[in-house]
């Protein structure tokens, strides 16, 4: 047992959690002089916001390295050491790493000569002291949503947790302490107000704004003006929020000195982006999407995305993670109903809770639309058998969207015969188990079953 969850048996869980962030910051400021301090010497682009981090951080990083420089990354998805082998899944399903894993990483990233870090961060972290000492020099906001009301209670202390990043950037006198945030969004004025050198962007409102949009199934094509320059931006990822995450990737290029040709060129190079918007295709003639949507904001991105290209019904299989933020349970159920014809509700990551409880939970938004269970709204619990049942009603011109889990690797859920104890503070290593599971996996499956490709 760590020494954490002994704490944690001890220490009365109202308290625990009060004094919690004290221990991480313990931690953070030991495990720094122990290790040397090994982030000192990198230059660290920090990004946070409800939605739109991993796919601002891969831009960034795609930037970056399409114009020669070694970056290496870390996001929800997985982390990138910068030794040329490329991105591993993150296997701890932590978008902000612990002190002392972060700090490990960070030799190995050292070691390869590596100038640039992208660090996707989260307000847990910021808000537990997990990246303290780390040297944030550019940092960027992309928005805030419906997003960790589990853990903070409130929207504004979300949001003040959020804004530690540019403060900690803006602390950095060796940094840039340069802030590209996104004033479209209602939050943004506070994040332009704590840092030095502030950027602000929007497709309408901002230093960096776009014009002359052009939104495509496969993609996006704009121009992005600040000062005197332009930018002609073709991107691979489809939507309209992604013109955000395009605005912000460059107004944080451009902070790091590069040029017009590179940013394009770099924008331009990038694919997809892991467990965002990706098709599936085993040949049917129906769509399948996976994506990462969690929170009310993302679902209705992307349902605004396939719009307007789906020719037949739209089949939604999705659930909710245990011991996350509740209340946004029956909006995503809403979301989803209004814009579907058929809604699977299944497990998403139970952790400790009853996955029946979670579906019943969803169901209850999902029935305002008009849905009816049985009928238009299904629930079953084994996420593998949902998306098989999802793929075994699609019509040709269907669209089937896989949403929540995007290329996670692992489902954690129950233990056999756990039960949670009112008061108990909760411990995934000790009251969960994982079980092995990729969405993209199980769709391809699912999918050569229905075409009779696997006996």
């Amino acid at each position: 047992m760590g020494f954490r969850s002994l704490v944690k048996k001890l220490i009365p869980g109202s308290l625990f959690i009060k004094i919690e962030p004290y221990g991480h910051w313990a931690e953070a400021v030991i495990e720094n002089i122990i290790f040397g301090f090994p982030l000192r010497g990198l230059k660290v682009i920090g990004i946070t916001g409800t939605a739109g981090k991993t796919t601002t951080s891969t831009l960034v990083t795609n930037i970056l390295r399409n114009s020669g420089y070694k970056v290496a990354m870390m996001t929800t998805i997985s982390i990138d050491y910068g030794d040329g082998h490329g991105p591993r899944h993150n296997t701890s399903r932590m978008t902000s790493l612990g002190s002392l894993k972060l700090l490990k990483a960070a030799k190995k990233i050292k070691a390869n000569k590596v100038e640039w870090l992208v660090l996707e961060t989260t307000s847990q972290a910021l808000s537990q002291h997990r990246v303290w000492g780390v040297p944030y020099s550019i940092v960027g906001f992309t928005n805030l949503g419906h997003d960790n009301f589990h853990y903070h209670g409130t929207f504004e202390k979300y949001r003040q947790a959020k804004l530690m990043l540019f403060k900690q950037a803006n602390r950095n006198r060796r940094g840039l302490r340069i802030g590209v945030v996104n004033i479209e969004d209602e939050s943004g004025k506070y994040f332009q107000k704590a840092i030095k050198k502030p950027i602000t962007y929007g497709i309408k409102r901002g230093d960096l704004t776009a014009s002359d949009i052009i939104l495509q199934p496969d993609g996006s094509s704009f121009k992005a003006k600040i000062g005197n320059d332009q930018y002609n931006v073709r991107t691979n990822l489809p939507g309209k929020f992604n013109i955000y995450n395009c605005l912000a990737a460059i107004g944080i290029t451009r902070s790091a000195g590069l040029t017009i040709k590179q940013i394009e060129q770099g924008i331009a190079s990038l694919k997809s982006v892991e467990g965002r918007m990706n098709s599936i295709n085993e040949g049917q003639n129906f769509g399948v999407i996976v994506d990462y949507a969690t929170t009310p904001e993302t679902y209705r991105e992307v349902f605004n995305t396939i719009q307007p290209i789906v020719k037949g019904r739209v089949i939604s299989v999705f659930g909710s993670a245990g011991r996350r933020d509740e209340s946004k349970r029956p909006l995503i159920g809403q979301i989803a109903g209004q814009n579907s014809e058929i809604v699977i509700l299944t497990e998403e990551d139970d952790r400790d809770q009853d996955g029946d409880e979670i579906m019943a939970e969803i169901a209850e938004g999902v029935k305002k639309s008009g849905k009816k269970e049985g009928k238009d709204l299904l629930l079953i619990h084994d996420r593998k058998a949902a998306v098989q049942k999802a793929i075994d009603i699609a019509k040709a011109g269907d669209m089937v969207l896989l949403l929540g889990k995007g290329e996670e690797t692992v489902i954690i859920t129950n233990k056999p015969g756990f039960k949670p104890t009112p008061g108990r503070v909760y411990n995934e290593s000790t009251d969960t188990i994982r079980r092995p599971y990729n969405e993209t996996s199980v769709a391809r499956e699912a999918l050569k079953k229905r075409l009779n490709k696997i006996n």
